[in-house]
């Protein structure tokens, strides 16, 4: 069985047209370090991890035991061309998903009483009913614009969308939008309750997890199902 292609974040996209302007320009590959230096990426290792994504879904090859062992299987150019045309033939039927507001992923903020009210009430996205699961209600779905970089490694980042179904409670590894209510905060995060309190992880290792002693301070108000990412091509 043929392997999901994802979807390339914005950094994914730097990294893979670096590599081809690159490859254009010298006739080899870069190394690890010159793709970080080209991309803003510091780390080596975070380049590699990236790498390994894009390896996975069968964007680029590696030869581990070689320098340099780098080889693109599908350009830039075309992997934007694909993923329009993909679009194109699974639009089905387009539903309209109204945006409520924005939430925090990174440390929570301190948000107004009405909680999520940043965005007007006509604010919303057009998204293809297809890329929902098949059985989801419609009517409790709502969109949130993500504003941090801790869920960066659930491929999460700063300025996408995600699509949230309503929730009161959550279980353990599920990405919820809770709202705090002893610190009137909101934050998105991974949800787990253990030994009576509640951790909240982000998906970033520069990042610890929050810890809330009593759980009935948390209140969850969404799950996300989907994440609609904002990607420049230009």
């Amino acid at each position: 069985m043929a392997r999901k292609k994802m979807g390339l974040t914005d950094r994914h996209k730097r990294i893979l047209a670096f590599l081809e302007s690159y490859q254009k320009k010298t006739g080899y590959p870069p190394s690890i370090r010159e793709i970080g230096e080209h991309t803003g990426v510091s780390s080596t290792s975070v380049v590699n991890y990236y790498l390994d994504q894009l390896e996975e879904a069968e964007y680029i090859a590696r030869e581990s035991n070689i320098s340099r062992g780098i080889r693109i299987l599908k350009t830039f150019g075309e992997t934007v061309a694909t993923v329009a045309k993909d679009a194109t033939s699974a639009v089905g039927e387009m539903l309209r998903i109204p945006v409520v507001g924005r939430i925090v992923a990174g440390s929570p903020i301190p948000v107004p009483s009405s909680d999520f009210s940043h965005f007007d009430p006509d604010t919303g996205i057009n998204i293809a009913r297809s890329m929902l699961p098949a059985r989801e209600k419609t009517d409790e779905l709502f969109a949130l614009e993500v504003h941090g970089d801790s869920m960066v490694d659930a491929m999460v980042n700063d300025g996408d969308l995600v699509i949230m179904k309503k929730i009161n409670s959550a279980n353990n590894g599920d990405m919820v939008a809770v709202w705090l209510r002893d610190r009137d905060e909101t934050t998105l995060k991974y949800f787990y309750l253990e030994g009576g309190r509640v951790r909240l992880q982000p998906a970033n290792p520069t990042m610890k997890p929050i810890y809330i002693e009593d759980p009935a301070t948390v209140e969850v108000q969404g799950k996300v199902i989907l994440v609609i990412r904002q990607l420049d091509v230009n």
